[in-house]
């Protein structure tokens, strides 16, 4: 009877971990999704001095480009719609202008890992200046207080 006892419970256990584990994988590797900035004027001087400042604010072709990106690179942990659920920052409560600039561009470009735990892989080095300036002028399109 113990045995029988001990068997259920580590098969509960067992069951209870794959169920858990199923839903952390989900936000897992992911393969990042190309983006066509073809439309969107060159950075100046070139495109590997990352700008501090956003060339795109405002500019409408960006916007669209950049909500599309979002949408096929970013969603799956910081949200539908800049609207976290909880796993990384919700980025609609990024400063806006130049100072949120910044901080976008130092998490976008370097990626953010601690203890040796990649939270946010480096985009930038995949994605791009121009895709990266084109997802902050959407994001400032969704602000909130």
């Amino acid at each position: 009877m113990k045995f029988t006892g001990r068997l259920a419970l580590s098969a509960a256990a067992g069951v209870f971990a794959l169920a858990g584990a199923t839903h952390l994988l989900a936000h897992g590797d992911v393969t990042p999704q190309p983006v066509d900035t073809t439309a969107l004027p060159d950075i100046q001087p070139n495109n590997d001095t990352w700008l501090q400042h956003n060339p795109y604010r405002g500019n409408a072709k960006a916007i669209e480009i950049g909500q599309h990106a979002y949408a096929q690179n970013c969603a799956r942990c910081h949200g539908i719609d800049a609207i976290s659920g909880g796993i990384a920052p919700d980025l609609r409560y990024l400063e806006l202008g130049d100072s949120g600039d910044e901080w976008f561009v130092q998490r976008y470009h370097h990626g953010s890992v601690r203890d040796g735990k990649v939270y946010m892989p480096p985009m930038g080095e995949i994605l791009g200046q121009k895709a990266g300036w084109a997802i902050r002028a959407w994001l400032e399109t969704v602000h909130e207080e």
